[in-house]
């Protein structure tokens, strides 16, 4: 079946730099630190990167960072779990912009 999103163009996400080489270096460099070994591992930052994936629904993203996740030792129970931790803070995130909406009926009610 044909989709929109194709698992070969992430192999290929080096190319974005053709055109704009100076960029794209800057960008790769600035990716490859963030994703180093620091105050944390790289597994928790995989993990960290998993559920940001899933918020920004990237499934390139997606499919990167499992396979990421996976090769430096997380299971299938934790990503999930990364993915519940995201999942709440999102629905929580749209839940309290609620309150938003409740004070502006009640200002526009009165």
């Amino acid at each position: 079946m044909e989709t929109y999103y194709k698992p070969e163009h992430l192999t290929k996400f080096e190319e974005i730099g053709k055109e704009a080489s100076g960029l794209a270096e800057k960008f790769f460099d600035y990716y490859n630190a963030v994703f180093a070994e620091g105050e944390l591992t790289e597994r928790e930052k995989s993990l960290i990167a998993l559920a940001v994936a899933h918020t920004v629904q990237c499934p390139y993203c997606i499919d990167a960072f499992t396979q990421a996740c996976l090769e430096k030792g997380s299971n299938l129970a934790e990503m999930t779990e990364a993915v519940h931790v995201v999942t709440a803070i999102r629905g929580g995130a749209s839940l309290v912009h609620g309150i938003q909406m409740r004070s502006v009926a009640e200002k526009l009610s009165m």
